[in-house]
């Protein structure tokens, strides 16, 4: 049964647009995913200006994974990772007790231009690991399991999903899929999970006898088996898993309790979450004025 249907609200971050779906007003987490964003689709023109990179800017309480369809991000940390993401990979990033990072186009799309399409989740931490040390893992696009048939094609980011799993560490109960449709194919949404929901890259899917469209993410309830039907050939994103309980999320900082959060906007303002090793020559300031986000989230 579907319990909602949220639309991407476009944002424009500087040089590309975004389609921000979670946090919802009415719909703050699926699962422990908090933060879910869709890059683009985007044409880059050649000699991509600077400003069109994320600077340095920190995270806690959080893992972020950001995933890309098209085009090549470089990230860096403060752990010293340095690491180009590109299309199908995995790039988990643990802030746990602080971290920061950049997101620039330092590969040869700076150059020469091109598409960038992805999308960048944040996933909360259990209260148990929220202050866990800052870590960055890679998983290309050749360790990560994909199956299907004729029609279907899906890849397993991250957890377990239809008997299957990976190496990627999680910490929580939770799954992340990418899955291809050709027109007129089928797939069921996991089950064994409370919370579950499908984001409709491109194309257009089937639910429940109604049509839904790229932009919309399809949150379910739980005990029901749903299943997808491609209108067209579709990008589809599965995700879901068990609810951390509520959370608090003011900038790029998440955790369970809200004295934590000012802990974290002193110790950006103060210099205490160190910069990237490699790209410390500047920063995103702490904003002047907070995101709206009085309640915790749950």
């Amino acid at each position: 049964m579907l319990d909602m249907v949220i639309s991407a609200r476009r944002r424009d971050l500087g040089g590309f647009e975004v389609g921000r779906v979670l946090p919802f007003m009415k719909r703050r987490m699926v699962g422990p995913f908090i933060f879910f964003d869709h890059m683009g689709p985007v044409d880059l023109p050649p000699h991509v200006p600077r400003s069109t990179d994320v600077r340095p800017h920190p995270h806690i309480g959080l893992s972020t994974v950001t995933y890309l369809f098209d085009g090549e991000i470089m990230h860096r940390d403060s752990t010293g990772a340095r690491q180009a993401i590109r299309p199908g990979a995995v790039n988990w990033m643990t802030a746990g007790s602080g971290i920061s990072h950049s997101e620039r186009f330092d590969g040869p799309i700076r150059e020469t231009g091109g598409r960038m399409h992805g999308i960048q989740a944040w996933v909360a931490l259990p209260e148990t690991f929220e202050e866990t040390d800052p870590s960055f893992i890679h998983h290309g696009a050749e360790e990560l399991p994909i199956f299907g048939e004729t029609d279907v094609s899906a890849r397993l980011i991250a957890g377990e999903a239809f008997g299957l799993a990976n190496s990627v560490t999680t910490h929580s109960p939770l799954f992340y899929l990418h899955v291809e449709l050709d027109a007129g194919a089928r797939i069921g949404v996991p089950t064994g999970y409370p919370e579950r929901a499908a984001y409709v890259v491109r194309g257009r899917i089937e639910a429940d006898g109604h049509p839904y469209e790229a932009g919309q993410m399809l949150v379910f309830a739980g005990g029901d088996d749903p299943v997808l039907r491609a209108l067209e050939p579709t990008t589809v994103m599965l995700l879901g898993g068990e609810p951390l309980g509520p959370r608090h999320i003011w900038w790029n900082f998440v955790s369970s309790r809200k004295d934590r959060i000012e802990q974290a906007k002193a110790d950006w303002q103060a210099g205490r979450i160190r910069l990237p090793l490699d790209d410390d020559r500047e920063f995103i300031p702490l904003p002047e004025e907070p995101r709206p986000s009085p309640e915790p989230m749950s």
